[in-house]
């Protein structure tokens, strides 16, 4: 069996904006605003469409801040905090020499492969599918089948997990076996996993 996990709100939590805001200038009047201002340019960084450097030089300009690119990448990467539950499962899972596990993610390249580095818990993991690396991000189509096609994906065979719907939806289209992940409900997943392994011991 296979395994394709979402990262973020799944392996690690994240916070954008307590890690952000300290780059904001004192006295800043719309600290909100320029931190959601941020966000317009996300989808394209994550798809590998906008280089590190121009983003790190765009966002410093938004932020108003003069914080040096270095001092930015910093705070990008200091957002996340494992998610030890979840964690646990993908250890549990990776010891039994049973499934393949395979990242499954939007991320960018000032994350990747910093994350990998920061945590040596993602060497659990057989491969990944990184929307920086590919072009397309969840939930287009193109990156599912871009996953399915560079690790030989049989759908029916694949647990999915991500925490979104739309990510989940276009996961179940594809015929993966789908699980909406909620970080504050993760005995719900233990429980929907413990039925699918139960399944295929049988």
């Amino acid at each position: 069996m296979t395994f394709l996990y979402d990262i973020g709100r799944v392996l690690l939590d994240f916070d954008f904006e307590s890690s952000l805001a300290r780059l904001l200038p004192a006295a800043c009047p719309d600290p909100a605003e320029r931190l959601s201002r941020l966000l317009v340019r996300k989808d394209d960084f994550e798809a590998g469409v906008v280089a590190p450097d121009e983003f790190t030089d765009w966002a410093l300009e938004v932020l108003g801040s003069d914080a040096s690119p270095g001092e930015f990448r910093h705070a990008w990467q200091q957002i996340f905090t494992l998610n030890r539950p979840m964690w646990d499962c993908v250890r549990s899972l990776a010891e039994s020499g049973k499934h393949r596990l395979i990242l499954f993610s939007n991320t960018n390249a000032i994350h990747c492969p910093w994350l990998f580095s920061a945590w040596p818990e993602f060497s659990l993991f057989d491969g990944a599918v990184l929307s920086f690396e590919t072009g397309f991000i969840k939930p287009n189509p193109q990156i599912y089948q871009y996953a399915v096609d560079a690790h030989a994906l049989d759908p029916a065979a694949t647990l999915y997990i991500d925490d979104l719907p739309q990510n989940i939806a276009t996961g179940r289209h594809f015929g993966f076996q789908c699980f909406q992940y909620d970080l504050n409900d993760h005995p719900a997943f233990e429980h929907w996993l413990s039925g699918k392994l139960m399944n295929t011991s049988v």
